[in-house]
């Protein structure tokens, strides 16, 4: 079990959009913040991005590719503080204007990811609102922007097809490379390269079914449950059947906002004997019943009145 694989399975991404851009200056280009994570990359000339304040941006160069977290809109432009427009305005604005000298032009990547359910954002939530990753040293990542932009410019049977294959190893070339070197990496993926606790970790992930206990884990990974329970409390900041608890809850909210089945089922999924056992738990842990969070997370317009 890869830790990072199954959370980016379990998180469904999938891409929304992707499109190669060359541009003559004046222009700017406007992203609203509901798009989760947005991919950049330039591969000609430069560019800027700045979230509400242009005096502060980032600039974008060749050699690098920039993820923006959604939440807030960003802009990117030709300087910092040009007008910038909404991306039906943007290409309906640079379809009128004469054709680009293609060798004087700057030209650009955009992608787009949508992530479902808790998974998704907790490893959205792992990265910063700006990462910027160098592909000048990084083969991989420069071999797949280099044919991210070669794909976007032919039109071939099967595009949409490679594109998202080609942003899928994309996406995770970015997020390995800044786990690795970054402070702020998700817990759980900091601990999954420890080998007292990899094991463990491992097991917990594959069959969030089980009745797992303490000393189960810690023979998992050849300790002792003292010495088990300090490392992993040290490696993830709780104990071991806390960790159980809280990836089976994320489980179980996936489940219920996706409506793809039912408690009984749930219930078996995520490691309680009964339908009324997770509940109970559900109960304790959000306040109401899961038939009812999951009303709520469909429709929310849902009165919130189970609540006590």
């Amino acid at each position: 079990m890869d830790l990072l694989n199954d959370h980016l399975v379990r998180a469904r991404a999938t891409a929304a959009v992707f499109a190669r851009t060359a541009v003559e200056p004046p222009w700017g280009l406007k992203l609203g913040g509901s798009i989760q994570l947005a991919v950049h990359a330039v591969t000609r000339g430069k560019a800027w991005l700045w979230f509400d304040d242009p005096t502060d941006p980032v600039e974008l160069v060749p050699g690098e590719i920039t993820l923006v977290r959604g939440g807030s809109d960003h802009f990117i432009a030709h300087e910092p503080g040009a007008d910038c427009w909404e991306p039906d305005d943007f290409r309906h604005q640079q379809s009128e204007r004469s054709p680009v000298a293609d060798h004087a032009a700057t030209i650009f990547l955009c992608g787009a990811y949508r992530f479902s359910g808790d998974v998704g954002t907790g490893l959205l939530d792992s990265l910063p609102p700006v990462l910027t990753l160098s592909f000048v040293f990084d083969e991989p990542l420069r071999d797949v922007v280099t044919l991210l932009s070669r794909e976007l410019t032919i039109e071939e049977p099967g595009q949409q097809t490679v594109l998202d294959r080609l942003l899928d190893v994309l996406l995770v070339l970015a997020l390995r490379s800044d786990f690795r070197q970054s402070a702020t990496a998700p817990r759980w993926y900091r601990a999954s390269a420890d080998p007292r606790l990899r094991a463990a970790l491992q097991a917990i992930h594959e069959d969030a079914s089980h009745s797992w206990t303490v000393p189960e884990l810690a023979a998992i990974s050849g300790l002792s449950r003292a010495a088990f329970a300090r490392a992993f409390h040290d490696a993830l900041g709780q104990a071991p059947l806390q960790y159980v608890t809280d990836w089976r809850m994320t489980l179980a909210r996936d489940h219920l906002r996706a409506n793809d089945l039912s408690l009984a089922r749930i219930a078996s999924d995520v490691g309680y004997s009964s339908p009324y056992a997770f509940a109970a738990a559900f109960r304790r842990r959000h306040g109401i019943p899961p038939g009812a969070w999951r009303k709520q997370s469909v429709d929310p317009l849902v009165i919130n009145s189970a609540r006590p």
